[in-house]
């Protein structure tokens, strides 16, 4: 992937658009709940602020009504803890399209919700234009929706001086880059989650790249059913068992391999208070519910990961949320932050499990992104980034 990168760039007294994914958690009274997406975005503002530039950073938040700003669809809340971050003020701009605001060198402001403003979404080249002519250069530092064409992530990088990409973008791109174009070998994914079907697509094209593909939680009892193996009244997805097989059956025929676990732990009910047991596959009855690999797996697993060279990690294993069902979470979690591997992780489960079992410092890379690290995978073009090429070339 070519593309220009802020960091390379002169930017004195140039006009700097960045977006900005600054969509974080809040609670019913609107205090943030997890400032992670806001301090990843940090250094692109902060590289620009020092290189003397005028700031100006905007970001989608929920999924407000186009044409209309709520108040609980303000970035008010964002601009008060970015704020805190960059040590100055940060003021908050509304209707500010048409660039009826001003911003001086080594000054910052942020632009009220891009999702608020009608053809945003729709990515309407009228309204990327007149954005475009707000800045002399626009910096996508959005990864987390560069799956998504509109106006500020896509648009916007067609008709803007010029089109970079900021820090975190080029960071999660050059990483994801390394882990899928050129990877050490072994290359081992894990893909777990609760459905076959929302990664079906994920899975298939891994089969064709993978050395060993591990999947987890109800994916994984689909693949068990696949095989023939007793998953009881499990989480599975019967209508996509010849899917599954099919997987495997691709794996094999490449010389790789879908590890699938020997021994589970089951409950009679999914609750914080199930009482767990853990069995071979081959004794698990028609009343048990899988919700965790067992220790055995686990270890298989992790010896699995102490060889691979490359790691990628999308999805808890079993349901980790409850702590007698998180062994093979904390299993996988620990030889990720053990190997040698290059590894990197996303998604938000992933993400939440990394920080439960506080290995964040170990792993390699971790996303920021959801959908577009999982269409990464998938091998499909991120509108956003392929804007990016575009303009590079």
């Amino acid at each position: 992937m070519k593309f220009l990168r802020l960091t390379d760039l002169d930017l004195n007294n140039k006009r700097v658009f960045i977006r900005a994914d600054l969509n974080v958690p809040q609670d019913d009274a609107g205090k943030i709940t997890d400032d992670t997406r806001i301090r990843a975005s940090v250094p692109g503002i902060q590289f620009a602020l020092k290189a003397g530039a005028a700031v100006m950073v905007t970001s989608h938040l929920g999924r407000p009504t186009e044409g209309e700003l709520k108040p609980e669809d303000s970035l008010a809340p964002i601009a008060a803890r970015l704020s805190e971050l960059l040590g100055q003020p940060v003021r908050l701009v509304a209707n500010w399209v048409d660039g009826s605001f001003t911003v001086a060198p080594g000054e910052v402001v942020l632009l009220e919700n891009c999702r608020c403003n009608k053809g945003e979404k729709k990515n309407d080249a009228a309204l990327a234009k007149k954005m475009a002519a707000l800045c002399d250069v626009y910096a996508n530092d959005a990864f987390g929706t560069a799956h998504r064409a509109e106006a500020t992530t896509e648009g916007i990088a067609r008709f803007a001086p010029i089109a970079c990409a900021g820090p975190l973008m080029a960071g999660e791109l050059e990483a994801l880059g390394s882990a899928l174009g050129n990877p050490k070998r072994p290359l081992v994914a894990i893909v777990a989650g609760s459905k076959v079907s929302t990664k079906l697509t994920i899975l298939d094209s891994l089969a064709d790249k993978v050395d060993q593909l591990i999947v987890g939680g109800g994916i994984a009892n689909t693949f068990l059913a696949a095989t023939g193996a007793k998953i009881g009244k499990s989480l599975a997805e019967a209508d996509l068992v010849a899917e599954a097989k099919k997987i495997i059956d691709k794996m094999a025929a490449r010389g790789a391999s879908v590890p699938l676990p020997a021994d589970v732990v089951c409950a009679k009910e999914f609750a914080a208070t199930a009482v767990a047991t853990t069995k071979a596959i081959a004794d698990v009855t028609d009343d048990d519910m899988i919700l965790d690999i067992g220790p055995r797996s686990g270890a298989a697993l992790a010896d699995l990961l102490a060889k691979a060279g490359t790691i990628v990690w999308n999805g808890p294993v079993g349901v980790f949320e409850f702590d007698q069902f998180a062994g093979g979470t904390r299993a996988i979690a620990a030889a990720i932050a053990a190997s040698p591997a290059f590894s990197i992780a996303g998604g938000g489960d992933t993400i939440a499990a990394i920080n439960k079992f506080g290995i964040a410092d170990k792993v390699s890379y971790i996303s920021t992104a959801g959908g577009a690290f999982l269409e990464f995978l998938e091998g499909k073009t991120l509108p956003a980034v392929a804007a990016l090429e575009a303009r590079a070339a």
